[in-house]
């Protein structure tokens, strides 16, 4: 379908952008002056104009020590994405709604829905990058968080997070948990309920939009209606079959980091990359139905019978796909969010042999930076390129009662002294984070935390980081959930169970591979869960009175890929993360385990230490959900800490990254 045929104000712009590629027919802005650090450095050129783009895909700093010019920069803010609505209703009913994108807010000429010249002074500017929401699990789902470009005023910019997909349940069609959650962009409405309306977009329809509404229902047993995307309105399931879920809306595109820069966003039926798109609704497997397609922009599929739940792709602010309505009960997460700043450059410092992913330039090598997948095309070679690829993290176990999540494990690091490259395409797979997995009593019987996505360069040889293994959870089986997984580095071991051990299974000649074993967990009464290997160590076990093991430590990254203007700030949003004696550039620490209230109480174990690796939970106030790692760190989740029956969430892991670089 020509995004042409979708009927709204911004299908012009669509449009005129697809033919372009670029900024349309809209007057060129001088913007100039700037010197500023903070997140993954962009250095392009767009036609005539030189620019460099400062690339969040974590909450950091940007930092502006010098202006000499107007000191007007162009940004792009989304939010995170919603969280798709579940089924609890039994294999009778519908499918649940596609969770809504992210907010989408830019200030570059030629979108309809378009900011304000905005000037920046000598100051750190603060970026928050909002995390998806989390999918519905025997419950509603969750919206996304606001993502923040703010200057310590009044006005900051910030995107709304996306609204949830609504549930699937036993309740009367007239619930208001059917209906499809206000956001960014709208969550779709339930497939149960006669009709339901969809979340609203915030600001929708207007000047200062920013996303669509999901899709309404206008039946009451069907597919899940779509949640909507930054540039058009969820859909319903089709007339025919209705069993089928609604497609996610479409997002936008947008070249801020560059027209070459394939590695962020995603593709779509235009030039340009993608962002905001919505999730799709779950299918109405009882008449065979298939899950709503995501939308363009990181949106995911909603369920259906062979598989699911789909989370929305990272640092694109998509909508989580919605449940179907038999065994897969479970909503997908939203997607985390992004935030690009760029300003005029005089010149690039070099010529790259080859595009893909951010390009930057320091001390006489051209590196180039995958946040996400995409294609490393060599045009000039052969070239001599070192390289560092970074799996995902696990995500967390989580366990009920006596039990404490452990710790996911650190995805592998691979790194290849010098390799060299003849002229071609090669694919780039970057890893995500293990997702989150939710506890709810009675209604998800599987605990422990999910592996990370491995990460591979192929050259035609294929070089591949394994994914972080899985945390540990509970209670005892049949069959036993307590050992950690086994992946680049293994996750923690929960309630006696064993740590996962280290392991890589392919083949990377001439590199070294790095990842270390969990630790093992404590017994209920007296410690808390394992800590999961980092790249630089292994995880510490479940201390007794009641704590969680610490996660094991990452690795600093080689001089190669320090460049101080991507240095990460102390909660992250460059290259890696702090580290200690004032050195950045760490990646894949293992998440620590969780603790619980016994035996006086307390804290969860730390994360593995200046590498992305999330902490535990602190058990001793109360049960406390596990906490996600830092994305493109290849950091594990950190373990919940509980001791009560409620649901519980443990934390995700982080995504990898690819780190490829040559002399210029």
């Amino acid at each position: 379908m020509s995004v042409r045929s979708f009927g709204n104000p911004l299908a012009s712009f669509l449009y005129r952008f697809g033919q372009t590629g670029s900024r349309a027919s809209v007057p060129y802005v001088s913007l100039t002056g700037l010197t500023a650090t903070g997140g993954i450095i962009s250095d392009y050129l767009d036609g005539s104009i030189y620019y460099r783009a400062h690339i969040f895909t974590s909450s950091g700093t940007f930092d502006v020590t010098d202006v000499t010019g107007t000191g007007e920069v162009e940004y792009l803010v989304v939010a995170g994405g919603g969280g798709g609505g579940a089924v609890t209703g039994g294999s009778g009913y519908a499918g649940g709604g596609g969770g809504g994108a992210g907010g989408f807010r830019t200030n570059i000429p030629g979108y309809p829905a378009v900011g304000s010249t905005y000037q920046v002074t000598v100051s750190p500017y603060s970026i928050i990058v909002g995390a998806g929401g989390a999918g519905g699990n025997g419950g509603v789902a969750v919206n996304g968080t606001q993502s923040v470009f703010d200057n310590g005023g009044p006005n900051p910019i910030a995107s709304v997070g996306g609204g949830y997909g609504a549930i699937v349940s036993t309740a009367p069609d007239t619930d208001p948990s059917f209906y499809g959650n206000p956001g960014g962009s709208g969550g779709g409405a339930s497939g149960r309920g006669n009709p339901t309306p969809g979340g609203s977009g915030y600001n929708y329809p207007g000047p200062t939009q920013q996303g669509f509404p999901g899709s309404p229902s206008p039946s009451n047993t069907g597919g899940g209606p779509g949640g909507g995307g930054a540039g058009g309105a969820g859909g319903t399931f089709p007339p025919s079959p209705p069993a089928n879920g609604g497609a996610g809306g479409i997002g936008y595109p947008s070249i801020i980091a560059g027209p070459q820069n394939d590695g962020i966003g995603t593709p779509g039926p235009n030039p340009g990359r993608y962002f905001a798109g919505g999730g799709g609704g779950g299918g109405y497997s009882n008449s065979s139905g298939l899950g709503g397609p995501g939308g363009a922009g990181g949106g995911a599929n909603g369920s259906g019978p062979a598989g699911g739940p789909n989370s929305g792709l990272s640092a694109t602010g998509g909508g989580g796909g919605g449940a179907e309505n038999s065994s897969r009960t479970t909503g997908g997460n939203g997607g985390s969010g992004i935030v690009v700043v760029r300003y005029q450059i005089a010149s690039l410092t070099a010529t790259a042999k080859a595009t893909g992913g951010a390009i930057s330039y320091y001390n006489g090598m051209t590196i180039h930076t995958f946040t996400s997948s995409g294609t490393f095309n060599v045009s000039n070679g052969p070239v001599t390129a070192e390289m560092v690829i970074v799996a995902g993290g696990g995500s967390s176990g989580v366990a009920a009662g006596s039990w404490a999540g452990a710790g996911g494990g650190a995805g592998g690091v691979v790194i290849h002294p010098g390799i060299s490259i003849a002229n071609g395409p090669y694919a780039v797979q970057v890893g995500g984070g293990g997702a989150a997995v939710v506890y709810g009593p009675n209604t998800n019987p599987y605990y422990p935390g999910v592996q990370g996505t491995d990460s591979y360069v192929s050259l035609p040889t294929t070089y591949t980081a394994t994914g972080g293994g899985y945390g540990g959870g509970g209670p005892l089986g049949p069959p036993d959930l307590t050992p950690g997984g086994t992946g680049g580095s293994g996750g923690g071991g929960a309630y006696l169970g064993s740590g996962g051990a280290a392991a890589q299974p392919a083949a990377n000649p001439g590199a070294t591979e790095y990842g270390n074993a969990g630790g093992s967990g404590g017994n209920r009464g007296a410690a808390g869960g394992g800590g999961a290997g980092g790249a630089g160590s292994n995880g510490g076990p479940g201390n007794p009175p009641a704590s969680g093991g610490n996660g094991g430590t990452g690795i600093q990254l080689p001089a190669t890929f320090r460049n101080p203007d991507s240095a990460p700030s102390p909660t992250g949003g460059g290259l890696g993360m702090p580290g200690p004696g004032g050195g950045s550039y760490w990646v894949a620490g293992g998440g620590g385990g969780g603790g619980k209230i016994a035996a006086g109480g307390a804290g969860g174990g730390p994360g593995g230490p200046y590498a992305g690796g999330a902490s535990g939970g602190d058990g001793s106030s109360g049960t406390v959900p596990g906490i996600n790692a830092i994305q493109n760190t290849g950091g594990g989740g950190g373990g919940p800490g509980s001791n009560t029956n409620i649901p519980l969430t443990g934390g995700a892991g982080g995504s990898g990254i690819v780190l490829i670089a040559y002399p210029s």
